[in-house]
């Protein structure tokens, strides 16, 4: 009698956006796929600081309890579908498997085609997966059997003929009130899908900033590295978090977790990230996303439920809103935010463009230059949390979304950018993958002034809106899509940009 199998919900996948199939992957190809496992449903969601794990052991031994069934069921499918098992880690929920692309075809229910697209050929699939049924309920994403890349970096250099002075980002640290906090003791994690960093850049940066070059850790995630000059051209975006982290949070380590561009390398990225019991950082920044319409499932679920794990350990974390205005760079016309920014427990950083003279803020507005913009406007997947009952949100385009992005945000325009060294050279960079290393450089130096760290902000910044400068003029329309800036929340700044005086006040 044939076994019967499940689908494994949320695994659907359509064909790779602008790529055409050129083939079959060979049969003998190696794949280390990366198999999340189920929550436990009794495991609470830590609603601030003062009610979260802050003990990375602790929760491991939780785990490895509530998780040995699951474990052992995944275990017992890999040895029957003739599949390795390399690692196995209960408190990140995840199993790794090992085989050759014909058996985990087989015991996924799927066929793997080589995609390609501007000369670069990428394993992928679509359709649905599939496992038997008597481990299909131990099971919450199997990622790692498609390699399409999933995400772009959120940093745009300045692109007129006249290139303006710009900032240090030390000197945007003193416009928000923020310059020369201390952050010693601290580590701020920093996601990076591509790039990487050298030495000099990073001795010629904090030289100008009249700062020591920070601790600086490369951790590197399913095989990949610390790797400047590769084919990302995502060295600008490693240069711009490291910079800005470093420029705010004086004193901090920079644990820089290097992974693929896949969801697989992503959601590992911040599993791993979360659950570093070497660095333990306190804070993560991502400046890489895409919209949300471009997901699966499954990929959304394995790195909703990190940062499920993340909330539970108080480490706060910060994602860049997108650089493509309201339609988040999608080709249909239609509004779409950005995740990881979209997540409820994630604290999404939009884009402003700020003027000041003489080191002193005068004002902002809504970034729109450089060919992009803030991203933001109202997630399709995530209903309006608990935390923005009192704000006004836009309707949502479905019956289930509603959560507002983003939540707060700082200078992202690159007319008002950050002087950043790359290659040997400095320029200037904007992008809201600026703002979110800006407010992990922030969080950072708010725990190092706390017994306990902050963890999730969300709550006590939309109950205190002063703690933000609220940003009132511009939009970030694309074409006729697209939101006004308004008093209070809004779909394109948030809560607005960093009150230095304020945010300690209120997390003191």
């Amino acid at each position: 009698m044939p076994e019967t199998r499940h689908t494994l919900p949320g695994s659907e996948h359509a064909a790779p956006h602008g790529m055409q199939v050129s083939g079959r992957v060979a049969g003998n190809d190696l794949i280390t796929v990366s198999v999340y496992l189920r929550p436990e449903e009794t495991e609470p969601v830590a609603a601030d600081a003062a009610t979260a794990v802050h003990s990375r052991a602790t929760l491991r031994q939780v785990r490895d309890e509530a998780q040995a069934a699951n474990i052992a069921a995944v275990t017992a499918f890999a040895a029957k579908a003739g599949l390795d098992v390399t690692e196995v880690d209960a408190a990140q929920r995840r199993v790794q498997l090992r085989g050759s692309a014909s058996a985990l075809e087989a015991a996924f229910g799927t066929e793997l085609h080589q995609y390609e697209r501007d000369g670069a050929t990428y394993r992928g699939r679509e359709g649905t997966l599939s496992v038997p049924g008597n481990v299909a309920e131990s099971i919450l994403a199997v990622l790692g059997l498609d390699a399409t890349p999933v995400a772009t970096p959120k940093f745009v250099p300045h692109r007129g003929t006249t290139q303006p002075r710009g900032f240090l980002p030390t000197e945007v640290a003193a416009l928000y009130g923020v310059g020369g906090w201390n952050a010693a003791g601290q580590c701020i994690g920093i996601i990076e899908l591509g790039g990487g960093y050298t030495a000099a850049d990073n001795e010629a940066a904090f030289k100008t900033m009249g700062l020591p070059v920070p601790d600086i850790v490369a951790i590197g995630i399913d095989g990949a590295s610390n790797s400047p000059g590769d084919t990302s051209g995502a060295d600008g975006e490693v240069a711009l978090d490291i910079q800005v982290a470093g420029g705010v949070a004086l004193g901090a380590k920079l644990a820089v977790y290097f992974a693929p561009n896949t969801s697989q390398g992503f959601a590992d990225a911040i599993s791993q990230a979360v659950h570093d019991e070497t660095n333990k950082p306190s804070v993560l920044s991502i400046s890489w996303g895409g919209p949300e319409s471009g997901w699966t499932g499954q990929a959304i679920a394995a790195m909703s439920a990190a940062f499920r794990d993340a909330a539970t350990l108080g480490v706060t974390v910060t994602a860049a809103s997108g650089d493509s205005l309201a339609t988040d760079g999608a080709s249909d016309g239609k509004a779409h935010v950005d995740y990881p920014a979209s997540d409820p427990l994630v604290l999404g950083c939009g884009g402003t463009h700020v003027t000041a003279s003489a080191g002193k803020r005068h004002g902002e507005t809504v970034w729109k230059s450089n060919g992009g913009g803030t991203g933001g406007g109202v997630s399709a997947l995530f209903v309006k949390p608990d935390y923005q009952a009192a704000v006004n949100v836009p309707a949502a385009g479905t019956a289930k979304g509603g959560r507002g992005v983003p939540d707060v945000a700082g200078d992202a325009d690159p007319d008002s950018g950050y002087r950043i060294v790359t290659g040997g050279q400095t320029g200037l960079i904007g992008g809201t993958s600026a703002v979110a290393p800006l407010w992990a450089g922030i969080t950072a130096a708010l725990n190092a002034r706390r017994t306990t760290p902050v963890g999730q902000m969300h709550a006590a910044l939309y109950g205190t809106p002063a703690a933000c400068h609220d940003v009132t003029k511009g939009d970030n329309r694309s074409g006729t899509v697209g939101y006004e800036a308004a008093r209070g929340w809004d779909p394109c700044t948030g809560l607005g940009s960093p009150n230095g005086p304020s945010l300690v006040k209120l997390f003191r």
